[in-house]
């Protein structure tokens, strides 16, 4: 398998995401866990996943519309940019522009978009140094 995603150890019983129709472009991620957001700080919701996919592959996480039309939910950096070698767990960064709003484990929260990406004329692709770490892994700024 080039291309999916994994649950992680100590996540039993999450699902791993799925496309809801032939034509959908997203995968739905759940929440692995309940998650109380509120408009006074960035709520961390886990997925309980991580993902493989090629190379020259790049997973966008976008929330779903629904959330942010009935519950005023927001991602707090608008799309989640999973590069290829971040083998790590998916965790979304989740506020809200209204009242408080507990996310139920198992709630449908994000969808993930495999897409392939371009680089520009003489691209150093391969150099530099290994990813360590999550969220700002690869550097300051």
């Amino acid at each position: 398998m080039i291309r999916g995603f994994e649950i992680l150890e100590g996540y039993e019983g999450i699902h791993i995401p799925t496309r809801k129709t032939a034509l959908s472009a997203g995968y739905d991620l759940e929440a692995a866990e309940n998650v109380l957001v509120s408009r006074t700080k960035i709520s961390l919701v886990p997925t309980g996943l991580k993902a493989f996919f090629p190379a020259d592959e790049v997973l966008l996480i976008y929330l779903r519309s629904s959330l942010a039309v009935k519950y005023n939910l927001i991602l707090a950096n608008g799309v989640g940019v999973i590069d290829a070698d971040y083998r790590g767990h998916i965790i979304l960064p989740v506020t809200t522009l209204g009242d408080d709003f507990e996310i139920p484990r198992g709630m449908r929260i994000a969808q993930g978009v495999f897409q392939k990406y371009l680089t520009v004329d003489g691209d150093t692709i391969g150099v530099g140094a290994e990813r360590r770490g999550r969220f700002g892994s690869t550097g300051e700024f």
